[in-house]
Order: C-alpha cells, then sequence, then structure tokens
C-alpha cells in the first residue's frame, strides 16, 4: 500500500496522475486529503486517517509519499506510524514561507516542538527524498543540506517543484519499499 498526501494545491490534477503513476508499484494506493490552512487540525486528521488505512492494509511495507507540504506531512506521519516515507522537494519550514496562505503558520512551529526531539536520528534511513534541481518555489541546496545526514537523495534533473511526472523515480522507490 501507498498513502499519497498532496501538497498546498489539493485540486491539482497532477494529484490524480501521480496516484496513477504510484499504480505502477502498487495497486492500492490511497489519496487522502487535508485542508492545508489549518496545521494541528490537519497532523490530527492525517494521524488519524493513516492510522485507519494502515489498519484496512494486510501490507507488511507500506509507504507514504507526497510533494510540497505532502512531503513535510509524509516525513513527521510517516515517522510518527512508523512507516516509510518518500517526500518529493519537501517544504520543511512551512512556518517561514507559507505566511499569508495559511491561517497559523505559527502552528508549525507548535508542531516541531511538540515531536520527538531530533526525530530524524530516530528515522534515519527510513525515507527516501527526491529534490528537483529545476524547483522553481524552494532552494533544494538548503533542503538537501538539511536532510542529507540523514536520507538518502535523490537529484531529478527535469522536473520543478510540483513533480508532475514521478514515473523515473517508480524502481528506487519500490526498491526502497522493499527494503528490510
Amino acid at each position: 500500500m501507498i498513502i499519497y498526501l498532496h501538497g498546498f494545491d489539493s485540486t491539482s490534477p497532477g494529484n490524480h496522475e501521480k496516484v496513477m503513476q504510484l499504480q505502477f508499484i502498487d495497486d492500492d494506493v490511497r489519496f487522502i486529503n487535508y485542508s492545508t490552512l489549518h496545521p494541528k487540525h490537519d497532523m490530527q486528521h492525517l494521524l488519524k486517517e493513516v492510522d485507519k488505512v494502515l489498519e484496512q492494509s494486510e501490507d507488511s511495507s507500506p509507504l507514504i509519499c507526497g510533494v510540497g507540504l505532502g512531503g513535510y506531512w509524509s516525513e513527521r506521519i510517516g515517522f510518527l506510524c512508523g512507516i516509510k516515507q518518500v517526500i518529493f522537494n519537501p517544504n520543511l519550514h512551512p512556518q517561514h514561507n507559507m505566511d499569508g496562505r495559511i491561517d497559523r503558520p505559527e502552528e508549525y512551529e507548535d508542531i516541531a516542538t511538540k515531536c520527538v526531539e531530533n526525530f530524524r536520528d530516530n528515522n534515519k534511513g527510513r525515507c527516501l527524498v527526491i529534490l528537483s534541481r529545476s524547483d522553481e518555489v524552494r532552494d533544494n541546496s538548503s533542503t538537501a543540506q538539511e536532510l542529507s545526514p540523514y536520507y538518502e537523495i535523490v537529484w531529478d534533473e527535469n522536473e520543478t517543484h510540483k513533480f508532475k511526472k514521478i514515473s523515473q523515480h517508480l524502481q528506487a522507490m519500490k526498491a526502497f519499499k522493499q527494503q528490510n
């Protein structure tokens, strides 16, 4: 099973395309929608929904993935639920760059203090990070610098921030999902 979390733009047609592409790895792909506007509510909602789909699945190696803001949530929710994560161009600090787009960006700071301290140390090797060199929204060199001590980084030479096409990374994702 693969759980897919959309980015800030939940209505983007690219979400459907990514879900369709992910079905080449596993035909059980679950799209979980969340508001994006209320971080504390989103976290509670995502934890509840991910826990629910994990209980329904018999997959011994489920995976959660997301793009942008969905990458932020995939890393945290995946860690808290004990499943591997694949994150594309994650928005690591929405409290700094979502001001004016969401109601309470400061809630992200609060979430960070409530999560396990230094959670990436405990999550080491359980997340695959795929970054675009052509990301027009984020500086992925700083993202790579922040995450490379903990996770494998894969660079994509063609895609932009929203990662319309992920098919070139499906084999790496499948191998990551299956490894112990």
